[in-house]
Order: structure tokens, then sequence, then C-alpha cells
């Protein structure tokens, strides 16, 4: 069914992934800024899971995603944004390319006490060229470092955005995507 201007009445869909290591913060991220309920696949982290999953500085950590987190947020009637958390762990990374086809852009999402975590994240996009920036969730009692620290530590490029937030605020998470759109557009007008 088209609509009077000649569309087909559907909404563009922009899909972002937000990825990083184990426990970093993407399904608490998805979570603050969905509209909907966001889809989780969180399960119980078990015996299993030992020995395979760093639990060093996420101790108290009890469940894991183990496909994908998904949110929506409505930009206007003509474009929908769809949020993938990817999995963190490595037994899960068979997932990213599945959930990166299509994909726009990409948050990784970093947590300075393991940042080592998020170079699997940042060597994937880069490889791929799938434009991202570095958002680094300041977890309570943690020291906080400068971006430049940071970029320095990832090694990152000069024209990779890093930006600190908390990813349980929503002002904060949506904070980062609208950054992370701006240097997908100004990415773009680049090239």
């Amino acid at each position: 069914m088209l609509s009077n201007d000649g569309s087909d009445g559907f909404p563009s869909a922009l899909k972002l992934l937000i990825a990083g290591g184990f426990g970093v913060g993407k399904t608490t991220f998805v979570g603050a800024v969905s509209e909907i309920e966001p889809l989780h696949t969180e399960e119980l982290l078990t015996t299993a899971s030992v020995g395979t999953d760093k639990l060093t500085g996420v101790e108290r950590k009890s469940t894991t995603t183990v496909a994908m987190d998904f949110g929506r947020i409505t930009i206007s009637q003509d474009h929908v944004l769809y949020l993938f958390g990817t999995p963190g762990q490595e037994r899960f990374w068979f997932m990213w390319d599945e959930l990166s086809s299509g994909a726009m852009g990409a948050v990784v999402l970093a947590d300075t006490r393991r940042l080592e975590d998020c170079f699997p994240a940042v060597d994937f996009f880069e490889s791929r060229g799938i434009g991202f920036l570095v958002a680094v969730n300041e977890f309570d009692s943690t020291y906080r470092y400068e971006s430049d620290d940071v970029r320095s530590a990832l090694d990152l490029k000069p024209d990779i955005p890093i930006m600190l937030c908390d990813a349980r605020n929503q002002r904060s998470a949506t904070g980062v995507l609208v950054n992370l759109m701006h240097h997908l557009i100004t990415s773009q007008a680049c090239r």
C-alpha cells in the first residue's frame, strides 16, 4: 500500500550494534534507551562457564547474554532505530557476523577495569569498515581515565570518538547514540 507521498508507508529501519566485552553493560544500555520492553536472551551463569568466562571485575554477575539484546527507538514517523546488543563472550562471537549484517554503525562499550576485553569489538568493526565510537561505561568506584589515555591504550585512530557514559542512565546512553549518529553522518559526508 502506498501512502499519499508515494512511499510504501513503512518507516526506514536503521540498525545499530551495541558491542563490547563480557559484563560491560550492553544489556543495561539497550534497556536504558529502548522504548519497548527489550528482548533479552540472558541465561544464568553455570559451572560450565567456569574457566571460560572471566569474572574479574564483575564477580557479582549472575547472568549472561547468549544470543542478543534487542530494543527499538522511534526517531520519527519515517525512521526507526533498532538496537542489537551482541553477546560478549568469545564462544558467541560467531553471531557477530549475522548481527552486523546491514548495521550502519556500532557503539563499543568499554570498562576501564578490563579494557582489553573491547579489543575484539574494535578489531571487528575496523576490519569490516563499520563506523563506531567507544563509550567508556563509568562503573561506580572505578578509576576515571581521560579520553586520550583510553585512545592510546586501545590504539584508536584520531577520528574514532570516545565518550564517557553511564549505561544505566537513559540520558547518558541516548547521548552516546546521538554522538554515534553524528559521527556516522559526518564520516559519510567526508567520503
